[in-house]
This record gives structure tokens, sequence and C-alpha cells, in this order.
């Protein structure tokens, strides 16, 4: 454990540590781990602790108050008001179900090259402050690896992703977040786009799957290459041959290259 020591007015020392479960969490899972709180010098009252998890680039806390990196999208619950006695530690239990949009760190071990952190904010008789950014690892559902492994049949090799702060016109959501999937075409000289972007928009019955000619770097999805979307369930995995669908989805995209820049429905 890595105790980081913060300082209130007065020097009023607080010692807190943030241990999340080792192995990847799954989207619409649970994220598991403990927040460890110690009163290394005096007793203390601790009044609140906040935790949220933070999409974008990682930042080194001081102690200081002055805020959080990154952008929130969600927000796990500890408990709040506690008293530590002199030399008391208490451990908080972290269980938090994740939504079904979390966005993906990594795929069957593969780093996407995203950022996923938690911070953690404690409040007690004049200290409030933030450890440094925990990362948080999130990997591919089955579903998800089905289809990523079937564009990869067809010659589709996953390079990396993007997390831009929107929403995907006309769908439910709950995680103000797009992230899309850089699929890059190995087998070169074929008569279809080279890069695919690849967008999954994931609920508790599967996902919505937007295709397009990849354009990672713009960040407003109507700027974008238009999107083809298509759908397909948990429960198709290991029943249905997603090569066939996926060799269709291609396409699709191929044919509606140079389109109106609105999105297509299947």
């Amino acid at each position: 454990m890595v105790f980081k020591r913060l300082l209130g007015m007065g020097g009023i020392p607080l010692e807190i540590d943030t241990v999340l479960q080792s192995e990847p969490a799954l989207p619409g899972g649970i994220l598991r781990g403990e927040l460890i709180v110690r009163a290394p010098d005096r007793r203390i009252e601790v009044k609140s602790t906040w935790l949220r998890l933070v999409t974008d680039a990682p930042v080194a806390h001081k102690g200081d108050g002055d805020g959080s990196g990154g952008d929130v999208f969600d927000y796990p619950s500890v408990s709040g008001y506690f008293t530590l006695e002199k030399g008391e530690e208490k451990r908080l239990p972290i269980r938090h179900r994740l939504k079904w949009e979390t966005p993906l760190t990594e795929v069957k071990g593969q780093k996407l090259g995203v950022h996923l952190g938690l911070h953690t904010e404690v409040e007690a008789e004049g200290v409030k402050a933030q450890t440094d950014d925990d990362l948080v690892h999130i990997t591919a559902l089955p579903l998800h690896e089905a289809v990523l492994d079937a564009f990869a049949s067809e010659g589709y090799a996953l390079r990396g992703s993007r997390i831009h702060n929107e929403s995907i016109p006309r769908t439910e959501y709950h995680v103000y977040r797009t992230q899309g999937l850089l699929l890059v075409d190995e087998r070169s000289g074929q008569n279809r786009p080279e890069e695919l972007e690849l967008h999954f928009h994931t609920n508790a019955v599967g996902c919505e799957i937007f295709l397009r000619e990849a354009k990672l770097d713009e960040r407003h999805w109507k700027s974008k290459p238009p999107a083809r979307r298509f759908v397909a369930a948990h429960h198709e995995v290991g029943r249905v041959d997603f090569g066939v669908e996926v060799r269709r989805w291609i396409g699709e995209v191929d044919a509606s290259a140079g389109s109106h820049p609105a999105d297509d429905e299947d």
C-alpha cells in the first residue's frame, strides 16, 4: 500500500490509499476495491468521501483541494461520515456497478491508448484533497471480442482508440462519451476502406454497432464520415457467424462512402 499524506489547515494530517481490484473490470460489471483512511497523529472526524471515475490524461494531485483532472463520467460511492481515533485505520469497501457504456481500456490484454482513472476526495476537519490518479482497467465483453475477432479475420486489426466528450445522436445514453476504435486493413490493395472507425453502444441486451470510415481525430460526431448502424445481442455470441455479418457491414460502409453525412440505420 502507498498512503498519501494530506495536510489540512493547521497541519492536521490524514493518510489515504485507494486500492482497486487487480484484474480488469467489465462494462456493466462490478468494480471492486477499498478506500483506506488512517489518522496517524490525532483524532479526526471525516465528514465526506467522494470517488470520481474520469477519462482523459492522468493528473497527479498535491493534496491541496484544487479540483480533479479529467472528465468525470461516473460516481462510485463509499461510506461518508465517521471518526478516526489517533493511529486508527478504517477500510471502506468499494463496490460499484459500472455503466454498460463505460469505455474500454484494453481488449484481450491489448492496451487501447486511453486513460480511465479513479480520483478520491476526502474532507475532514479542514482537510480536503485528492489522491494521485488510480488507474482503472476495463476490458471487452464477449460480444465485443466476437465482433473484433470477425474484423480481424477479415484483415482489419485493432490499432487504438479515442474517447470524445459527446453522445451518439439519437441513442439513449448514460455516459456522455463516445469511444471510437480504429481498425486498420492489413490486406493492402483491396478495393475497400483502409481504416474503419467502430463504436460499440452497449446495453444489457447487446450493442448498437456504428461503423464508418475512420476519422478518429475529428471530435464531433456530425463532422465525421457517415456511419452505418447495426445491432448484435449478447446471447448471439457462439450462435451467429459474425464473419458473415462483418463482411456485409464493411460492404455497406464502402457503398455509403461519399453519401450525405446523416447516420443511416440498418
